[in-house]
């Protein structure tokens, strides 16, 4: 069954008052979410905008959010996905340039400054937890080409670690095929199956869109919150007692350090972690303390989700000897590893990675590249080695920010750290970095580690500045943002700290 049909026989055919979501310690039954989906839909079509229209949604974790996505998946519509963690600029101007037909969002968000104007003549339709109403006049302007998307099933935001976030396409086939291959088929005998699955990453990005809109299609229940926060997702494991969940790597270091009791998590036999590279030290902390495997994932917003993974039983063969590596590919995905001509280089060797997946925007026939440096071992294993348009050329030598960052949290004191390129007049760019350190860590200072940097790394490598941050600014899916990194170190050497 299509992902588009599941969602509209979910839609029809559940019984009004089965729960489906909880948010907020209440329960979201079947027929609210019948409710919001229905009135959407009417409003949308009184206003002509019909399957294939492309409709923006700012999209926050709400139940009534994950009803509205069902609604436009279940009526052939195309989800354009609009971030509410943007400031209200940003999300405006994001508005504008998506040059949307229909704009779907809450009273609070369509009303932060500009956000309304940004729609300009788009239908504006208010969301709330039980139905949703067009605002104003249900008239909008004439209809246009690219008011409609055929094929395309969401228009979706990546996360913007390393830039502006880019809109990436994910048409029919790639959807299809992501859900296929990631979770249980919805039962054939019955409506839902007993479960439910935590979600506490932003669903506007596709880790969270997953995580809440995957058990749904399979016929679980979900947990929702609105963002991570300790406290209530060790809750909320105790409570529902799940056998897996999803964790970021910083998450898991949160698990860790304020020493939650295993018997809290003791139902969990895995965790999966996914939208940056999980430390490997970080893995085997989780496995020592909790006897939990955790299960890294390799994936982007172009393919749909995961094209390579660790499974329990891989990591209970494997990860002794393959410890670091982000798994084998997924069923159908193709991995190769080319050199700078483009020629696949043999197994062992470093190049660029290449995938061949239905997932891929490329088509299932295609090699799409990444900008990923990798290897590929005899035993399938993907090896991931930083990233080729991450490299810093600095007078002429390429410095690669993996490096930089291995080194500086090679010391004791050193919890984290990240690297930003900073323009330079005389060499092009330096690398710079912030670090985030252990909270039992002594006093440390960015002059101290520089000097350490020097003891392991190439001259040309040392950072030109290291600054000692509270904690590093992170994207909504809980990466490092590059951007505010650097405006943050920019920042602190504007201002040095008196030694």
């Amino acid at each position: 069954m299509s992902a588009r049909a599941r969602f509209k026989q979910l839609l029809a055919e559940a019984p009004s008052d089965a729960p489906a979501i909880e948010f907020e310690g209440e329960w979201t039954t079947w027929g609210t979410l019948r409710s919001v989906a229905t009135s959407l839909d009417a409003a949308l079509t009184a206003a002509g905008l019909g399957e294939h229209s492309r409709v923006g949604l700012i999209l926050e974790n709400r139940p009534e959010h994950v009803a509205a996505l069902m609604c436009l998946l279940a009526t052939d519509r195309t989800v354009v996905t609009l971030s509410p963690l943007q400031p209200p600029a940003r999300l405006s101007a994001d508005m504008t340039r998506s040059d949307l037909p229909a704009v779907v969002g809450t009273v609070a968000m369509l009303d932060q400054p500009g956000v309304r104007e940004a729609a300009a003549s788009a239908l504006v339709v208010e969301l709330g937890a039980e139905t949703a109403t067009a605002a104003g006049s249900a008239s909008v302007r004439a209809k246009r080409p690219e008011d409609v998307s055929p094929g395309v099933v969401i228009e979706m935001l990546t996360s913007g670690t390393t830039g502006p976030p880019k809109r990436v396409l994910i048409r029919e086939e790639q959807f299809d095929k992501a859900l296929s291959t990631s979770v249980t088929p919805p039962p054939t005998d019955r409506l839902f199956r007993s479960g439910v699955t935590i979600v506490m990453t932003p669903m506007v990005h596709i880790g969270g869109f997953w995580g809440a809109m995957a058990p749904l299609y399979a016929g679980r229940c979900v947990a929702l919150f609105a963002k991570f926060a300790l406290e209530p997702w060790v809750e909320a494991v105790a409570k529902h007692r799940p056998r897996a969940a999803g964790l970021v790597p910083a998450a898991l270091r949160a698990v860790l350090n304020a020493d939650v009791p295993a018997e809290k998590i003791s139902s969990l036999e895995a965790v999966t972690s996914g939208t940056t590279f999980c430390p490997t030290e970080l893995i085997d902390a989780f496995l020592e303390k909790y006897g939990i495997r955790v299960l890294s994932t390799y994936g982007a917003t172009e393919f749909a989700g995961a094209v390579a993974v660790w499974t329990k039983p891989l990591h209970e063969q494997w990860w002794e000897t393959k410890a670091g590596a982000a798994g084998r590919p997924m069923p159908g995905v193709t991995l190769r590893v080319t050199g700078p001509e483009g020629e696949e280089l043999p197994v062992g060797e470093m190049g660029i990675l290449e995938v061949k997946s239905v997932q891929s925007p490329a088509g299932p026939d295609a090699w799409q590249r990444t900008s990923d440096l990798a290897v590929l071992d005899e035993d399938g294993f993907l090896w991931l080695k930083g990233r080729a348009d991450d490299a810093i050329i600095r007078g002429g030598f390429k410095v690669q920010p993996e490096t930089v960052k291995a080194a500086l949290e090679r010391h004791e004191a050193v919890l984290e750290a990240a690297i930003a390129p900073l323009p330079d007049e005389r060499l092009g760019f330096v690398p710079v970095a912030a670090v985030e350190l252990r909270p039992e860590a002594s006093a440390t200072t960015g002059a101290e580690l520089r000097d350490f940097c020097r003891d392991v790394l190439l001259p040309y490598e040392v950072p030109a500045h290291v600054i000692v941050v509270d904690a590093l600014p992170r994207t909504p899916s809980s990466k490092v943002s590059r951007v505010e990194l650097l405006e943050q170190i920019r920042a602190a050497l504007s201002h040095p700290v008196p030694a």
